[in-house]
């Protein structure tokens, strides 16, 4: 059985105000260096890992650098595991571009909108399946016995586990809330992959009030 923890990066600024962070180099907060300690510690104590890979935008990269040093295990950092390209809109409030532009919005676009492309940048659909496609490789790659962590970002993580769970695009993105350093435990034997853990986050230091 080959056991996949797949994680978010630590808490950055611009999650703090609702950004799109997009392929952006933000940096974690003190908080998002605490919550990639706490994530570290808890995989080095309670799992043999033998490989982490990373997206390798900033945030992922420096998270990422935790686990490594907590598993003695260097990151591979991939950009297939990048956060969806935002293109134009990057760095513009979440909440704003998606009540300003329709047609990317779920609620409003419905199944529309897995296909619309933000301006230089891409739609849910092919941040799907770069994902999947990466996903596809690492397991064909992996050993039975191996456990490998995977750094990267809410939207791959919520597509990619929600694919693992037979979810399609919008349910995985409407259902697929994904916390700064939640971890995701997928297991695949015989070929088969199984989500046993879905948005962990009680390993973390409780926030501060």
């Amino acid at each position: 059985m080959t056991t996949f923890l797949f994680t978010r990066h630590g808490e950055t600024t611009w999650n703090r105000e609702g950004r799109l962070q997009g392929w952006a180099p933000t940096a974690l907060t003190d908080r998002g260096h605490e919550q990639a300690r706490s994530l570290a510690a808890h995989l080095a104590a309670d799992y043999d890992v033998d490989r982490v890979l990373a997206s390798d935008l900033r945030r992922a990269k420096q998270t990422a650098s935790h686990v490594a040093d907590a598993v003695g295990s260097d990151p591979t950092l991939e950009p297939a595991w990048r956060e969806r390209d935002f293109g134009r809109f990057q760095g513009l409030p979440n909440a704003a571009v998606f009540e300003n532009h329709d047609r990317l919005s779920i609620s409003r676009a419905g199944r529309d909108a897995v296909d619309a492309r933000p301006e230089s940048g891409e739609s849910l659909r092919e941040l799907h399946d770069r994902v999947r496609a990466r996903w596809a490789a690492v397991r064909d790659e992996s050993g039975p016995d191996e456990t490998v962590v995977v750094v990267c970002h809410g939207g791959p993580l919520s597509l990619l586990v929600g694919a693992v769970d037979g979810r399609d695009i919008v349910d995985a993105v409407v259902d697929g809330e994904q916390d700064n350093c939640a971890l995701n435990e997928v297991r695949v034997a015989n070929g088969t992959a199984t989500l046993v853990a879905e948005n962990r986050t009680d390993f973390l230091d409780a926030p501060p009030a």
